[in-house]
């Protein structure tokens, strides 16, 4: 595909503007150093040239409105278009952040504060926490504001030993880098090898004085559900230490296990991996933590109130809080889609995603088990992790496979993730597929692993259907040239 600029015709044009007056620049006060000496070197087409380009360039595109896209350990499931309209309404996408609460036409905030106020009770109650804040704008950023809230508890209590977190080896990536950033040093709880999961025998051998915390992620990313939760939790209590819930696959749970119920003290919700907003791309996302009567002081300021006359406004009085860690009051509209999903499922519906999210998960695992290495033979929740050991054997790597994927409609899993898995393959289906596509992903992949054996060099090769097929990928990272030759 030609860039844009080799489809330049000299004179043609798509749009007409008026010609500037005499002296516009001296009017607007243009320090003459910025003002342009020479034309500015852009393409000329038609409008319609200009159209045709861009809609060949989205159609190189792939999501989950085009395709199948099972990114294990990122849900990237199908979103209800109704919450985008939603989100889309006048009354909330036209308010500025600076109106008043209460006086001077206040009241058009007031819909958009009851969001936030019922939004994070709602979020409670799926959690089983005490206190929710909306402002976390993504995952990662939840993570950091949870481990804060972690620091500030062990600050106010004196605890300035508590310098440590432990984090088991197959948590989500981003943990340990959370943990650092607020403070931390960091050490990882080796999986056990029959069961998947972080090793608790390990775990309370390296427990101490200088314990601040364990971060987990439950289901982890072999997505096996940590049948020994409880006990992880009553051993970090025992030494004064709090419990991190990486809550980014709560859709393998949603109204079966409530972590506040397990003692659990803080967690973060991905609501663009959970609630209606597509995953990706850099966001927009948005990472609300829940925390448990522990550390609803500390919470991030301002906090949505209900006043008696059932009005809403915000409240700053919290001295213990960490303060500002968003300006405003997060992705507001990402809630806004999360509030109206949550409605309109209702408990039931939650709980259908996530039975539909395990149950599609297991039979994609146990119709390619036999083709592919499984390491932890278990029941999965939302998502599993195969290996590509096998195939290796004959010199065809996760990547490859990946790649043959492509080829055929299907956008990759995760694959070399999580690291405790040699040639990973990370897959996550979601709920919302239906077992025609499912059956359509199985018998692409049980095509490959045939092709591993039979002709591998085939596979080494793809994709072969695409504008791009094997592009050097440590030298296009290394060596980025976004300046264009013509």
């Amino acid at each position: 595909m030609k860039l844009v600029f080799d489809k330049t015709v000299r004179g043609r044009t798509g749009v007409t503007l008026p010609a500037l007056e005499a002296g516009i620049d001296e009017q607007c006060n243009i320090p003459e150093k910025f003002l342009r000496t020479t034309p500015a070197e852009l393409p000329e087409l038609s409008e319609l040239d200009v159209m045709r380009h861009f809609t060949a360039l989205s159609n190189e595109n792939f999501g989950v409105d085009s395709g199948f896209y099972p990114l294990g350990s990122c849900t990237m499931k199908y979103n209800p278009k109704i919450c985008e309209r939603i989100a889309a309404l006048e009354g909330f996408a036209g308010l500025h952040p600076f109106l008043p609460q209460l006086r001077y036409g206040g009241m058009l905030v007031q819909g958009a504060l009851k969001v936030i106020y019922e939004l994070e009770r709602l979020l409670c109650e799926i959690s089983g926490m005490q206190a929710c804040t909306l402002q976390p704008l993504a995952g990662a950023h939840g993570e950091l504001t949870g481990m804060m809230l972690i620091a500030a508890y062990h600050k106010d209590r004196g605890n300035s030993r508590r310098t440590e977190v432990l984090i088991p080896d197959e948590a989500h990536g981003t943990n340990p880098a959370s943990a650092a950033i607020a403070g931390f040093t960091t050490r990882a709880v080796p999986t056990d090898k029959q069961s998947g999961m972080l090793d608790v025998g390990v775990l309370e051998k390296m427990m101490g004085d200088r314990t601040a915390g364990i971060m987990l992620t439950n289901p982890n990313t072999l997505g096996i559900f940590n049948r020994d939760i409880e006990k992880v939790v009553e051993i970090a209590h025992r030494h004064d230490a709090l419990v991190y819930y990486d809550g980014a696959n709560l859709n393998a749970v949603l109204g079966r296990f409530r972590p506040g119920d397990a003692s659990i003290d803080v967690m973060h919700i991905n609501l663009h991996k959970t609630f209606a907003t597509p995953h990706g791309c850099g966001g927009p996302g948005s990472g609300p933590v829940c925390v448990n009567d522990k550390l609803v002081d500390y919470l991030p300021i301002s906090r949505v109130v209900k006043r008696a006359d059932s009005t809403y406004t915000l409240d700053y009085d919290f001295p213990k809080s960490i303060g500002y860690i968003a300006p405003f009051y997060g992705n507001f509209l990402v809630c806004l889609k999360a509030y109206a999903y949550i409605l309109m499922l209702s408990d039931e519906g939650l709980r259908e995603v996530s039975a539909n999210a395990v149950l599609n998960a297991n039979y994609l695992m146990n119709r390619l088990k036999d083709v592919y290495d499984l390491p932890y033979d278990l029941q999965c929740m939302h998502e599993f992790v195969l290996s590509a050991a096998r195939q290796a054997e004959h010199d065809v790597h996760a990547i490859d496979i990946a790649k043959a994927l492509i080829d055929r409609g299907f956008h990759p899993p995760t694959v070399y993730f999580p690291l405790i898995v040699k040639e990973a393959l990370m897959i996550e289906p979601t709920e919302t597929e239906s077992k025609e596509m499912l059956d359509a992903f199985i018998s692409a992949m049980r095509e490959i692993a045939e092709l591993a054996q039979s002709n591998p060099k085939a596979l080494q090769k793809t994709p072969v259907k695409t504008a791009i097929s094997r592009p050097d990928e440590v030298r296009a990272a290394r060596g980025m040239d976004f300046s264009y030759k013509g």
